[in-house]
């Protein structure tokens, strides 16, 4: 039986290009025994491993079908994990985005924002979810410093409904921010730039309104829907993780909307981590609600008088209050 250097030696002097006769005389073994051990080291060479199935593979079909079944409507990987871990996928997120990227060509995007202070900033915009007979929109705020989002899903974009889903999120925040982040809502402002630059007219009952609350209303810069990045964000968070998920599941009338999306922001918008952050949604929200201004009464209630109020906007980077109220 060969010893472990002799195998050794066999082996080197084939690699040099000897053969079996050279070998044979070389080391003083016959040459069936050289030919033997050769034979025998290239049947058992090592073979190239068959890979490994992925844990992704038995929902591979599923995700495919899920997918093309919410055409044109797109689903987060993120709600799709927890389809699929339901299932028993027992993977991580990672793979599944790489699946995902490979079946949709599409790549990731990096958003840079800019940070604001606790309680600083509350970004509000609407999603005109569809129009025709029964008309459905979306009301969004985010707050800027924590991300806790709030949803609201109504049937009119009309003036009375937004101040009534401020106050909603007000009360959800559990406080009123220094400042609200608009584009050109026209319940909201007039005109921009009605008296020179960056001095705007605003509808008087959505100036009396902030006044009442206590928060400066500002505009986003136009054409630039980045300003208000986080709550176009958002939306499109609340379009790809709840509603489209929902809607091409089942069928759900406006209250019951309603219903899934508080539950939803309980549970899962308002828990989620924060990989730029470093932190859950909860936990930067501690330190903005002790930032948050208290609750004025409800303005709607209170019945104010409405006064034709022209409030100077400065920029978005000013922290100076409104002037006072004629």
């Amino acid at each position: 039986m060969l010893t472990m250097e002799d195998t050794v030696e066999i082996k080197v002097l084939h690699k040099q290009g000897k053969s079996i006769r050279g070998i044979a005389k070389e080391t003083g073994f016959s040459r069936n025994t050289v030919r033997a051990y050769l034979r025998t080291e290239k049947e058992t060479k090592y073979k190239r491993r068959a890979p490994k199935p992925s844990k992704l593979e038995d929902y591979k079909q599923y995700i495919e079908e899920r997918i093309k079944s919410a055409r044109p409507h797109a689903i987060s990987a993120i709600v799709l994990l927890r389809e699929i871990r339901d299932q028993g996928y027992q993977g991580q997120l990672t793979i599944l985005r790489q699946f995902l990227r490979k079946i949709q060509h599409t790549e990731p995007e990096e958003i840079k924002r800019y940070e604001t202070e606790p309680g600083e900033q509350m970004q509000i915009d609407w999603w005109e979810v569809h129009k025709g007979k029964d008309p459905l929109y979306c009301f969004a705020a985010v707050l800027g410093y924590s991300r806790k989002l709030y949803v609201e899903f109504v049937n009119t974009m009309q003036e009375e409904q937004l101040l009534i889903c401020h106050q909603n999120a007000f009360e959800y925040f559990g406080g009123v921010p220094e400042k609200g982040l608009y584009d050109n809502m026209k319940t909201v402002v007039i005109k921009r730039d009605k008296y020179g630059k960056g001095a705007h007219g605003y509808q008087k009952t959505f100036a009396d309104f902030a006044k009442h609350y206590g928060f400066i209303p500002k505009l986003c810069r136009p054409y630039r829907p980045q300003t208000k990045g986080k709550v176009e964000r958002h939306i499109q968070y609340v379009q790809r993780n709840f509603y489209y998920p929902l809607i091409t599941q089942e069928e759900v009338d406006i209250h019951e909307l309603n219903y899934q999306a508080k539950k939803w922001l309980q549970d899962i918008a308002n828990k989620r981590y924060l990989r730029a952050r470093g932190k859950n949604v909860d936990e930067l929200y501690l330190q903005e609600a002790a930032k948050l201004k208290p609750i004025a009464p409800n303005y709607l209630s209170a019945k104010p008088t409405v006064r034709d109020i022209e409030v100077k906007q400065h920029s978005l980077m000013d922290y100076e209050q409104l002037e006072a109220y004629a």
